[in-house]
Protein backbone atom coordinates (compact mmCIF):
# COMPACT_ATOMS: atom_id res chain seq x y z
CA UNK A 1 0.00 0.00 0.00
CA UNK A 2 2.76 2.59 0.72
CA UNK A 3 3.83 2.27 -2.96
CA UNK A 4 0.47 3.40 -4.32
CA UNK A 5 0.83 6.99 -3.09
CA UNK A 6 3.87 7.87 -5.33
CA UNK A 7 2.14 6.18 -8.29
CA UNK A 8 -1.04 8.20 -7.65
CA UNK A 9 0.98 11.41 -7.39
CA UNK A 10 2.78 10.75 -10.69
CA UNK A 11 -0.51 9.97 -12.42
CA UNK A 12 -2.10 13.20 -11.14
CA UNK A 13 0.88 15.23 -12.36
CA UNK A 14 0.69 13.66 -15.82
CA UNK A 15 -3.01 14.44 -16.08
CA UNK A 16 -2.38 18.06 -15.06
CA UNK A 17 0.29 18.47 -17.73
CA UNK A 18 -1.98 16.93 -20.38
CA UNK A 19 -4.85 19.26 -19.45
CA UNK A 20 -2.54 22.27 -19.61
CA UNK A 21 -1.28 21.28 -23.07
CA UNK A 22 -4.82 20.84 -24.36
CA UNK A 23 -5.79 24.26 -23.01
CA UNK A 24 -2.81 25.94 -24.69
CA UNK A 25 -3.62 24.18 -27.94
CA UNK A 26 -7.24 25.29 -27.83
CA UNK A 27 -6.26 28.89 -27.10
CA UNK A 28 -3.91 28.88 -30.06
CA UNK A 29 -6.61 27.59 -32.39
CA UNK A 30 -9.19 30.06 -31.17
CA UNK A 31 -6.88 33.03 -31.79
CA UNK A 32 -6.57 32.37 -35.52
CA UNK A 33 -9.23 32.16 -38.17
CA UNK A 34 -9.18 28.81 -40.02
CA UNK A 35 -7.41 29.02 -43.34
CA UNK A 36 -5.44 32.20 -42.58
CA UNK A 37 -1.85 32.82 -41.71
CA UNK A 38 -0.64 36.14 -40.34
CA UNK A 39 2.47 35.99 -42.55
CA UNK A 40 0.31 35.44 -45.65
CA UNK A 41 -2.44 37.96 -44.92
CA UNK A 42 -2.64 40.42 -47.86
CA UNK A 43 -1.19 43.83 -47.07
CA UNK A 44 0.95 42.78 -44.09
CA UNK A 45 4.16 43.03 -46.12
CA UNK A 46 3.30 46.14 -48.15
CA UNK A 47 6.11 48.66 -48.54
CA UNK A 48 6.02 51.75 -46.36
CA UNK A 49 3.75 54.43 -47.79
CA UNK A 50 6.48 57.07 -47.62
CA UNK A 51 8.83 54.89 -49.68
CA UNK A 52 6.13 54.28 -52.29
CA UNK A 53 5.46 58.03 -52.43
CA UNK A 54 9.15 58.80 -52.86
CA UNK A 55 9.60 56.42 -55.81
CA UNK A 56 6.25 57.09 -57.48
CA UNK A 57 6.27 60.87 -57.21
CA UNK A 58 9.67 61.03 -58.91
CA UNK A 59 8.05 59.85 -62.16
CA UNK A 60 4.64 61.52 -61.83
CA UNK A 61 2.63 58.56 -60.54
CA UNK A 62 0.25 59.03 -57.61
CA UNK A 63 1.40 56.82 -54.70
CA UNK A 64 -2.14 55.59 -54.06
CA UNK A 65 -2.27 54.26 -57.63
CA UNK A 66 0.82 52.05 -57.33
CA UNK A 67 -0.13 48.39 -57.54
CA UNK A 68 1.43 45.18 -58.74
CA UNK A 69 0.32 41.61 -59.36
CA UNK A 70 1.68 38.09 -59.63
CA UNK A 71 0.71 35.28 -62.00
CA UNK A 72 2.45 31.95 -62.47
CA UNK A 73 4.53 31.90 -65.65
CA UNK A 74 4.66 35.69 -66.05
CA UNK A 75 7.55 38.02 -65.25
CA UNK A 76 7.44 41.79 -64.92
CA UNK A 77 9.12 43.76 -67.71
CA UNK A 78 10.58 46.69 -65.70
CA UNK A 79 11.08 48.77 -68.86
CA UNK A 80 7.30 48.73 -69.37
CA UNK A 81 6.54 50.50 -66.08
CA UNK A 82 5.50 54.10 -66.47
CA UNK A 83 2.67 56.60 -66.24
CA UNK A 84 -0.81 55.70 -67.41
CA UNK A 85 -4.04 57.67 -67.55
CA UNK A 86 -3.73 60.89 -65.58
CA UNK A 87 -1.42 60.16 -62.66
CA UNK A 88 -1.94 56.39 -62.79
CA UNK A 89 0.61 53.76 -63.71
CA UNK A 90 0.99 51.06 -66.32
CA UNK A 91 3.06 47.86 -66.20
CA UNK A 92 3.31 44.70 -68.30
CA UNK A 93 4.16 41.09 -67.48
CA UNK A 94 5.30 38.60 -70.13
CA UNK A 95 5.23 34.84 -70.47
CA UNK A 96 8.52 33.71 -72.02
CA UNK A 97 7.07 30.30 -72.91
CA UNK A 98 4.26 31.39 -75.23
CA UNK A 99 4.77 35.15 -75.65
CA UNK A 100 1.51 36.06 -73.90
CA UNK A 101 1.42 39.44 -72.19
CA UNK A 102 -0.79 41.03 -69.58
CA UNK A 103 -0.89 44.68 -68.60
CA UNK A 104 -2.30 46.49 -65.58
CA UNK A 105 -3.33 50.15 -65.78
CA UNK A 106 -4.39 52.05 -62.70
CA UNK A 107 -6.73 55.00 -62.41
CA UNK A 108 -9.05 56.66 -59.90
CA UNK A 109 -12.74 55.84 -59.67
CA UNK A 110 -15.44 53.40 -58.69
CA UNK A 111 -17.51 50.98 -60.74
CA UNK A 112 -21.18 50.11 -60.61
CA UNK A 113 -23.06 47.69 -62.82
CA UNK A 114 -24.18 50.63 -64.95
CA UNK A 115 -20.80 52.40 -65.27
CA UNK A 116 -19.06 49.09 -65.89
CA UNK A 117 -21.16 48.53 -69.01
CA UNK A 118 -20.80 52.16 -70.11
CA UNK A 119 -16.99 52.24 -69.89
CA UNK A 120 -15.40 51.24 -73.22
CA UNK A 121 -13.06 48.27 -73.37
CA UNK A 122 -9.39 49.22 -73.66
CA UNK A 123 -8.74 47.05 -76.72
CA UNK A 124 -12.20 47.29 -78.31
CA UNK A 125 -13.63 50.74 -77.59
CA UNK A 126 -16.47 50.34 -80.10
CA UNK A 127 -17.74 46.97 -78.85
CA UNK A 128 -20.83 46.77 -76.58
CA UNK A 129 -19.65 45.79 -73.10
CA UNK A 130 -21.03 42.95 -71.01
CA UNK A 131 -20.19 43.08 -67.29
CA UNK A 132 -20.35 40.51 -64.53
CA UNK A 133 -18.92 40.05 -61.06
CA UNK A 134 -16.47 37.17 -61.26
CA UNK A 135 -14.76 36.05 -58.07
CA UNK A 136 -14.69 39.56 -56.64
CA UNK A 137 -13.54 41.47 -59.74
CA UNK A 138 -15.38 42.91 -62.74
CA UNK A 139 -15.24 40.70 -65.84
CA UNK A 140 -15.81 42.82 -68.93
CA UNK A 141 -16.14 41.42 -72.43
CA UNK A 142 -17.07 42.51 -75.91
CA UNK A 143 -16.72 40.39 -79.04
CA UNK A 144 -13.66 38.23 -78.41
CA UNK A 145 -12.02 40.71 -76.01
CA UNK A 146 -11.85 40.10 -72.27
CA UNK A 147 -10.59 42.38 -69.53
CA UNK A 148 -10.89 42.51 -65.77
CA UNK A 149 -11.02 45.40 -63.33
CA UNK A 150 -10.14 45.15 -59.64
CA UNK A 151 -11.33 47.90 -57.29
CA UNK A 152 -9.08 48.84 -54.36
CA UNK A 153 -9.88 51.80 -52.07
CA UNK A 154 -11.00 54.19 -54.80
CA UNK A 155 -8.53 52.88 -57.37
CA UNK A 156 -9.43 50.95 -60.51
CA UNK A 157 -6.85 48.44 -61.75
CA UNK A 158 -7.62 47.36 -65.31
CA UNK A 159 -6.07 44.09 -66.53
CA UNK A 160 -5.82 43.46 -70.27
CA UNK A 161 -4.00 40.87 -72.33
CA UNK A 162 -2.10 40.49 -75.60
CA UNK A 163 -0.84 37.63 -77.73
CA UNK A 164 -3.68 35.31 -76.74
CA UNK A 165 -3.30 35.68 -72.98
CA UNK A 166 -6.04 33.36 -71.61
CA UNK A 167 -8.94 35.02 -69.76
CA UNK A 168 -8.33 32.82 -66.72
CA UNK A 169 -4.81 34.25 -66.40
CA UNK A 170 -6.14 37.80 -66.68
CA UNK A 171 -8.61 36.92 -63.93
CA UNK A 172 -5.79 35.52 -61.79
CA UNK A 173 -3.83 38.75 -62.29
CA UNK A 174 -6.83 40.90 -61.31
CA UNK A 175 -7.49 38.85 -58.17
CA UNK A 176 -3.81 39.06 -57.19
CA UNK A 177 -3.57 42.87 -57.47
CA UNK A 178 -1.98 44.34 -54.33
CA UNK A 179 0.22 47.11 -52.97
CA UNK A 180 3.85 46.09 -53.64
CA UNK A 181 6.20 44.88 -50.94
CA UNK A 182 9.67 46.42 -50.55
CA UNK A 183 11.18 43.89 -52.96
CA UNK A 184 8.35 44.26 -55.48
CA UNK A 185 8.56 48.06 -55.30
CA UNK A 186 12.29 47.96 -56.01
CA UNK A 187 11.72 45.77 -59.08
CA UNK A 188 8.70 47.79 -60.21
CA UNK A 189 10.70 51.04 -60.36
CA UNK A 190 14.11 49.56 -61.17
CA UNK A 191 14.11 51.02 -64.71
CA UNK A 192 12.87 54.46 -63.65
CA UNK A 193 14.77 57.40 -62.08
CA UNK A 194 14.74 57.72 -58.31
CA UNK A 195 14.58 61.53 -58.41
CA UNK A 196 12.72 63.90 -60.76
CA UNK A 197 14.67 64.85 -63.87
CA UNK A 198 16.15 68.36 -63.86
CA UNK A 199 14.70 70.73 -66.50
CA UNK A 200 16.95 71.31 -69.50
CA UNK A 201 18.40 74.84 -69.61
CA UNK A 202 18.96 76.46 -73.00
CA UNK A 203 21.74 78.99 -73.45
CA UNK A 204 20.36 80.83 -76.49
CA UNK A 205 17.30 82.41 -74.85
CA UNK A 206 17.43 86.15 -74.07
CA UNK A 207 16.82 87.26 -70.50
CA UNK A 208 14.05 89.71 -71.54
CA UNK A 209 11.11 89.53 -73.95
CA UNK A 210 9.07 86.48 -74.88
CA UNK A 211 12.01 84.13 -74.64
CA UNK A 212 12.26 83.31 -78.34
CA UNK A 213 15.70 83.23 -80.00
CA UNK A 214 16.51 86.38 -82.03
CA UNK A 215 17.51 85.74 -85.64
CA UNK A 216 19.06 88.77 -87.44
CA UNK A 217 17.38 89.76 -90.73
CA UNK A 218 19.54 89.17 -93.79
CA UNK A 219 19.99 91.45 -96.80
CA UNK A 220 16.93 90.06 -98.56
CA UNK A 221 14.54 90.96 -95.76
Amino acid sequence: MPRTRPLRAVTSAAVSVAVALVAVSLCGCASQTPGTDAAETPGTDAADASLIAERASAVGIAPELVFTTQVDGYDLAPQSVGTGAGDGMSATWTNATNGAMLTIRTDRGELTAASCAETPLWDAPDEPVTCSDEEGVWHRSGGSVHEYIAVRDGALIRVTGMNDAPPEELLAAAKAVHVPSDTELELLFSDLPEVPAEPVERGDLPENGDGAPIDPVGPGG
